[in-house]
């Protein structure tokens, strides 16, 4: 086995970087990708530096792994950007702030109210039915609320 992996050459890298590669599209989630990738440059590499000693081969293939895979990590998180839309598919937290008329009194601590075309479970202070109350906050799909003034 030794002897094999003392004589690798640019094909066997190739492979082994193909190899990877045909992994990932599997649904590896990116990580194999790099490594593909890596392998596939030191096959370049073998190809254009024949002698190139096979110790220096797996040192380049792992720093070429870790390298590709840092850097994209990196342009991944400067590329993120905050959402113009911040309350996106959030459906509670945009009934924030807004006032309701109770369609279910809040009968120990649980009522409901309705927005739209939805009935909503809301928690708050005991109230009858007809009440007006604001939404202040959200736990999970129920609403806190509270008495409007």
């Amino acid at each position: 086995m030794w002897e094999s992996l003392q004589h690798l050459s640019h094909w066997n890298w190739l492979a082994i970087g193909t190899l990877l590669l045909i992994l990932e599209v599997f649904g590896a989630g990116g990580y194999l990708l790099w490594i593909g990738l890596a392998g596939a440059c030191v096959g370049l590499l073998t190809f254009l530096f024949p002698a190139l000693p096979w110790t220096a081969q797996f040192i380049l293939f792992g720093l070429l792994s870790v390298l590709t895979a840092v850097l994209w990590w990196h342009r991944q998180r400067s590329a993120a950007k905050p959402s113009d839309q911040p309350g996106l598919n959030q459906r509670g937290s945009e009934l924030q702030g807004r006032q309701f008329v109770l369609h279910e009194a809040i009968l120990d601590g649980r009522g409901k109210i309705k927005a739209g075309d939805s009935l909503w479970l809301v928690s708050g202070p005991d109230l009858p039915v007809g009440s007006a109350v604001k939404v202040v906050g959200q736990d999970g799909v129920i609403l806190k609320v509270e008495a409007c003034q």
